[in-house]
């Protein structure tokens, strides 16, 4: 009897082994070696849990090897494994070992015919592949299994390291650890338009048994379908975005990254990650069945995945994704700009194409402005199809020019980022009544440190020499608004939008010598430890605000 089948059948019975290693000789030199290999198998080969959902990471070109075995008392039990790749495709097989009841009741007793079995003979055993897969789906395999059984599972990735979860459950009566599919997976594109695109799809069984605890979370991306969550999960983790532990996220009010914004509406919560692909969003949105998703780009082709998943569990199953391309946006159409109308002009960054506007000079003399309110823009202006400029814009610019009339010009700005962009345009023959007010050298605001207290804070920002009005405004804000605030500042939005509470004071100042052009200001009655938001508006003579940059400060803890 060789030693290795004896190993190989010490987890599934013990007591039996025992007994033999009484009448088993000793291996012989020339079995030794197989000894040795065979019991360093065993050790380094792992036993599966059984009702858990187990991780594996495999190495590439290396496989990796897991045992189970089943309780004894039933000739046969129902079980089922699941296999989740989360990355490239793997090659994963079930074999299974069984030995000859007659010869393990003979072992059991001792018989003496065991016990005088030579080198060649073999006990009588039969080793059997009965399932095996190669890809990246998510695979279930169901059978029988018997007590007098030992399975292996083999596991191997030939295109790099990666990870699987594996799921072996022998209780077949209780709850699933997966949410179940509808007969039918697949997700219906019922609407296509240039930036939206609606979808529905059959409930799960789950969801209508256990609504409390299921949810639908929607994958959107520009790249390929995933077929399971952790798929999506690492391809998103590889392109360098940090991602939180899953999609059926605990609604954290809190943002992870920089390029990662998280969006909390009517109960939906949408997560969008910044990759060199392009957007990859994250939409969880309860038990509806039915979704349209917006701020799609105009032709550009959307690949949509629907998770159910189990809030309890994390565990989650996959919908056959589908795909759709948004329809193809007409050409803008020129916008005529006329005398002293301000035009505020959003771009849309993923497009990167020219906005146009068209303007017919009436006057000899005129002059275009512009205001940046967000983002980055890029300008090209023309007179008669000669360029004029081409820059980037920065807080206010003014291009005064002299020509003939009926002079044609023309203005094209696009986003110069991925996100969105806006600037406020104006052309006007009235050199002598300015739309917007003289700006000082700088339109920071700052604060004192050294006159910090518990309750009050003081700061500071510079005039000009022209007597105009200065309003502050305040806002508290906790730590993890901090950015989003800043970020997401629209620095041509006046304060007519803010509420009345958070108006601190007005004054009117200047100073002929702008050396001395300064003015402070302490603002009291604040709480203990909070941080504010500071705001300083300026008005002209126009009444057109110009927004200084945001401040933000955190009055002391102690004093």
């Amino acid at each position: 009897l060789k030693m290795s089948w004896f190993w190989f059948y010490l987890p599934l019975h013990l007591l039996m082994a025992a007994c033999l290693c009484h009448s088993i000789k000793a291996p012989t030199t020339s079995s030794q070696q197989s000894f040795k290999t065979d019991l360093f198998n065993f050790y380094h080969s792992l036993i599966l849990a059984d009702g858990k959902e187990t991780t594996i990471h495999l190495l590439k070109d290396i496989p990796k090897r897991y045992y189970f075995v089943l309780e004894e008392g039933r000739t046969l039990a129902p079980f089922t494994i699941t296999v989740t790749p989360c990355d490239v495709p793997i090659e994963w097989s079930i074999l299974v070992h069984k030995a000859s009841a007659s010869f393990l009741g003979k072992a059991a007793q001792g018989d003496h015919d065991t016990q005088e079995l030579s080198k060649s003979q073999k006990p009588p055993s039969i080793v059997s592949t009965i399932f095996n897969y190669k890809g990246n789906s998510v695979e279930t395999y169901m059978g029988m299994s018997s007590h007098s059984a030992l399975y292996m599972l083999e596991f191997l990735s030939t295109e790099r390291d990666t990870h699987i979860t594996v799921y072996l459950t022998t209780d077949t009566t209780s709850g699933h650890l997966y949410p179940e599919l509808p007969m039918d997976p697949r997700i219906d594109v019922i609407g296509i338009g240039h930036t939206t695109a609606t979808l529905t799809w059959k409930h799960s069984p789950s969801v209508l048994q256990h609504r409390e605890n299921i949810q639908y979370c929607l994958l959107v991306n520009e790249k390929h379908n995933y077929k399971s969550l952790c798929a999506a999960e690492t391809a998103i983790r590889s392109s360098g975005m940090k991602l939180p532990p899953t999609l059926a996220l605990s609604l954290s009010p809190y943002l992870l990254d920089p390029q990662q914004v998280m969006i909390l509406s009517n109960s939906e919560l949408s997560i969008i990650n910044k990759v060199s692909s392009g957007e990859v969003r994250q939409i969880c949105m309860g038990t509806k069945n039915t979704y349209t998703v917006t701020n799609l780009s105009p032709s550009t082709q959307y690949y949509f995945d629907i998770f159910v998943v189990n809030l309890l569990t994390n565990a989650s199953a996959a919908y056959t994704g589908t795909f759709a391309r948004t329809l193809e946006e007409p050409e803008p159409k020129v916008t005529e700009l006329k005398d002293g109308k301000v035009i505020q002009v959003v771009l849309d960054g993923k497009k990167q194409k020219f906005y146009s506007l068209q303007y017919q000079a009436r006057h000899k003399k005129i002059q275009f402005t512009f205001q940046l309110c967000y983002g980055q823009v890029r300008l090209h202006l023309t007179k008669n199809g000669k360029t004029v400029a081409s820059e980037n814009i920065s807080g206010l610019r003014y291009f005064s020019l002299k020509g003939k009339l009926l002079d044609t010009y023309l203005v094209q700005m696009r986003s110069t980022e991925e996100s969105n962009s806006s600037v406020k345009v104006q052309v006007s023959p009235h050199f002598h009544k300015p739309l917007f007010p003289l700006l000082p050298e700088s339109l920071k605001i700052k604060s004192f440190s050294k006159l910090r207290t518990c309750n009050s804070v003081t700061i500071a920002w510079l005039g000009t020499q022209e007597e105009s009005k200065y309003c502050v405004y305040k806002k508290r804000i906790e730590d993890h608004q901090v950015w989003m605030e800043l970020q997401s500042a629209d620095r041509c939005s006046g304060p007519e939008s803010r509420p009345k509470s958070e108006k601190v004071l007005c004054k009117y100042f200047y100073n002929i010598n702008l050396q001395r052009a300064v003015t402070t200001e302490t603002i009291k009655g604040l709480d203990v430890g909070t941080l504010y938001l500071f705001d300083v508006y300026l008005f002209g003579p126009s009444g057109i605000p110009i927004r200084y940059h945001s401040k933000v400060v955190k009055t002391r803890k102690k004093c």
